[in-house]
């Protein structure tokens, strides 16, 4: 039986430069908008119709804002851009890039044909993100979902929600307990979001609303296998956020490498060696990341370096070793950046970083139509930010004219609110959210609570009806 041969997105020549760019993250739209001014036809690639505002996923799948709140149509964010003619859209799953041959698979799903689509670039940017890692243990998965994408967060929300209400109908203690201890693997900024927003709901939101269970004696548990919390924060301020997650009614345990995970819980290895057990009927993980496959397939074709996590190295102009008509940004591109003493150092997976990245490497293409020298990338590190529960946060920034500032508490929580309030997609997001949040804030109410499938089985047709 033959192999379809691939079909291929256009025979005739262009007249302008066709450029590809994969992931539709803020690398991917920041790229967007820079080239999109330029003489270039643009193909922008993504598994999703959606841009997501990730920082605040934690917020959906703790039911504290809706989808719509931190997502928007792609083409709909974009339509401005999609006035100016030269960018095309797809909704499509880029399954290997072809450097030699300067084209992107995309997966043969919707081919009239039965064979996978090929569209052709002159020029490659790659923002296809990242994923989780469990570290070679991926049967884990299905015990312990992490959280990158929206389905991830329905589906985190789900077993939440579902938690308190098997809690509610399970009559042993022991069971019951279980159903009320919720484990997050991984106290980096979304384990400690995450960890917190649990207490939260516990100690606030849900007291009241059941007559069997108190959920105020639900234990949220941060297991972290590292000596503190946050650790790429200062000492300081890891000891700050460590006694406001305390305060807030979350166990802590450092030092606690978790060696299992099943449906009953996990069990870790403590600092002294021995091995301790967790029983939580819920376990988020938030311990590790793993570049985008795609990274894989660039190294294949190109002969390109990876990290061991699966990052490509790339060069000071975020293009790839050999290939300089193609750039790798975001979480995907392994990138160093000079600090104030001119020593380079790692960039940071954050969102700022991205959207940096997105408009250096569109001008760094643009630069290569004009026949000029492109520009290393220069992260400028405005600071970073965690939130950690109601008035809790901790905040290292560098201001404009004090310089570096740390600070926590209610007054890092009010900046770190107004931040992502200001770097939300659009103006009707902003105005959801602060509305959304000012509602949470002064009636602690969740009001995203619904399970479209509880997996609750119904009764037969004949007992409903009797």
């Amino acid at each position: 039986m033959s192999t379809p041969s691939p079909a291929t997105s256009s025979s005739a020549v262009p007249s302008k430069p066709r450029v590809v760019i994969i992931g539709c993250g803020f690398g991917g739209i920041e790229a967007v908008r820079v080239l999109s001014k330029a003489a270039v036809e643009i193909t922008l690639i993504d598994r999703t119709n959606h841009h997501l505002f990730q920082p605040l996923l934690y917020q959906v799948a703790t039911a504290g804002l809706s989808a719509p709140a931190i997502s928007g149509p792609i083409r709909h964010i974009l339509r401005g851009e999609m006035r100016r003619g030269n960018l095309t859209i797809l909704l499509g799953e880029v399954s290997r890039i072809d450097a030699g041959a300067k084209s992107v698979l995309l997966e043969d799903r919707g081919m009239a044909d039965g064979g996978p689509e090929r569209i052709d670039y002159d020029y490659l940017i790659v923002a296809a993100g990242a994923t989780h890692s469990y570290f070679g243990n991926d049967g884990w998965a299905d015990h312990a979902p992490g959280l990158k994408t929206l389905a991830d967060a329905f589906n985190i929300r789900r077993r939440v929600l579902l938690a308190f209400e098997r809690a509610e109908r399970e009559a042993e203690m022991a069971r019951r307990n279980a159903y009320l201890t919720f484990a997050v693997v991984g106290a980096g900024p979304t384990g400690v979001e995450m960890a917190g927003m649990l207490a939260e709901i516990a100690q606030h939101t849900l007291p009241e609303e059941f007559r069997r269970i108190d959920s105020r004696r639900t234990r949220v548990v941060l297991v972290e296998g590292g000596s503190r919390v946050l650790s790429a924060f200062s000492d300081k301020l890891s000891q700050k956020a460590l006694e406001q997650l305390r305060s807030l009614g979350v166990e802590v345990l450092t030092n606690a490498k978790v060696s299992t995970i099943d449906a009953d819980g996990l069990s870790y290895e403590a600092l002294d060696g021995s091995t301790r057990r967790l029983d939580a009927q819920t376990v988020v993980w938030a311990a590790g990341v793993a570049a985008s496959p795609l990274g894989a397939s660039l190294a294949a074709t190109t002969g390109c370096v990876l990290d061991r996590a699966g990052r490509v190295v790339v060069n000071a102009d975020l293009s790839v070793n050999d290939h300089p008509e193609v750039f790798v940004v975001g979480d995907l591109a392994a990138a160093t950046s000079p600090d104030r003493t001119g020593t380079p150092q790692p960039v940071p997976g954050v969102s700022p970083a991205a959207k940096q990245m997105g408009r250096t490497a569109a001008n760094n293409l643009l630069a290569r139509l004009r026949g000029e020298p492109t520009k290393p990338f220069r992260y400028a590190d405005y600071g970073s930010l965690a939130t950690i529960g109601r008035r809790a946060a901790v905040a290292a920034v560098d201001m404009p004219v004090l310089g570096p500032v740390q600070f926590s508490g209610g007054l890092a929580w009010l900046f770190w609110l107004f931040v992502h309030i200001y770097f939300l997609i659009g103006f009707r997001n902003r105005m959801v959210v602060l509305t959304d949040w000012a509602w949470a804030y002064f009636s602690f109410e969740r009001q995203a609570r619904v399970v479209a499938d509880p997996d609750v089985a119904p009764r037969p047709t004949a007992e409903r009806s009797a």
